[in-house]
């Protein structure tokens, strides 16, 4: 087990440092910010310093290798839109980002692997037809279109629920967070709920899939005929064998959740960090842009990581394969 999780940190580390010159030499060829940071009738001079002041005038490879030796020192760089620390600007921004992807997996997980489940053990039935065919609109309607929808129907139509911002932030468990308050809750609902569609539709198929795939293999007639009950067939053998996708699913959609927030960030104006990336996009705020994509590249990493190992405590297989 040692020797599996060695060669997959290894890998990790590789993927990060590739993947940190490929985002820095895509961000930094595209486009000058100094044509949009100064007025158009500044000087030439004025403009020389400012190049100068960002080391923009350097070579590419030289500018990349400052900001390995800055990020080594855990410096980031300055803003050159807000004109603070990258770091301070992206962390108070996460919290948001982070309790509205929790909400939003939450909701996706809690109802998606039951529905998929039942529908795979009772696929001819009505509730599973009707399941499978609204876990359809999920991957089908854009997000942005659902997110107007629900904005019209909850928070126009009917005025149950506020159609964005993030609401009141109160304390739980020594975090800030708008979770602690009734206000922030009614806030969070919409956006949680218009980005976990997508996961949930996913995690219903998937769960159906291998429910039905399992229902039909030797062991679960095995147990049928020995007489347990379905329910014990289900919750003590069948749910571990399709655990495996389940989880592959779910540690990738965590991530693409986190890095794609964006869409639902910028329809219910929420304060995180998807709607700061479009700001800074926009601006062409280089040390903003790249900080959040390596942060997505590491969180990617660290959740594939993760799920290697969970892999590996699920099916010695893998973990005889990759020590292999």
């Amino acid at each position: 087990m040692l020797g599996f999780v060695i060669s997959r940190l290894l890998q990790a580390i590789v993927v990060v440092f590739a993947m940190s010159i490929i985002v820095f030499v895509g961000v930094y060829a595209i486009g000058n910010p100094i044509d949009v940071m100064i007025d158009p009738g500044a000087t030439a001079e004025i403009r020389e310093n400012l190049i100068r002041q960002y080391g923009l005038d350097q070579p590419l490879w030289r500018q990349y290798f400052t900001f390995l030796s800055n990020v080594v020192q855990g410096d980031l760089g300055q803003s050159m839109v807000y004109n603070t620390s990258v770091t301070g600007l992206v962390f108070s921004r996460l919290p948001a980002t982070l309790e509205l992807v929790f909400v939003a997996i939450t909701i996706a997980t809690v109802i998606g692997i039951p529905a998929g489940v039942y529908a795979g053990y009772r696929p001819n039935s009505f509730a599973a037809k009707t399941i499978m065919a609204l876990s359809i609109l999920g991957f089908s309607v854009p997000t942005f279109w659902i997110g107007m929808l629900l904005i019209m129907g909850f928070a126009v139509e009917l005025g149950w629920l506020p159609s964005g911002g993030r609401g009141d932030v109160g304390t739980l468990f020594g975090i800030s967070t708008s979770l602690a308050t009734a206000n922030g809750w009614s806030h969070v609902i919409l956006p949680a709920l218009n980005l976990s569609l997508f996961k949930m539709g996913l995690l219903i198929r998937l769960s159906r899939a291998g429910m039905v795939e399992a229902m039909q293999t030797d062991y679960v007639k095995f147990a049928r005929a020995q007489g347990l009950p379905d329910r014990q067939i289900v919750l003590r053998h069948v749910l571990r064998n399709i655990s495996i996708p389940i989880v592959t699913v779910f540690g990738l959609e965590l991530g693409s959740t986190l890095a794609f927030a964006v869409v639902t960030e910028s329809v219910f104006n929420w304060p995180g960090v998807g709607k700061l990336i479009i700001d800074s996009i926009l601006q062409l705020d280089r040390p903003v842009m790249v900080t959040y994509l390596i942060l997505v590249v590491i969180l990617f990493v660290i959740i594939n990581f993760t799920v290697d190992i969970v892999y590996a405590r699920l099916d010695p297989r893998v973990r005889l394969g990759g020590s292999r």
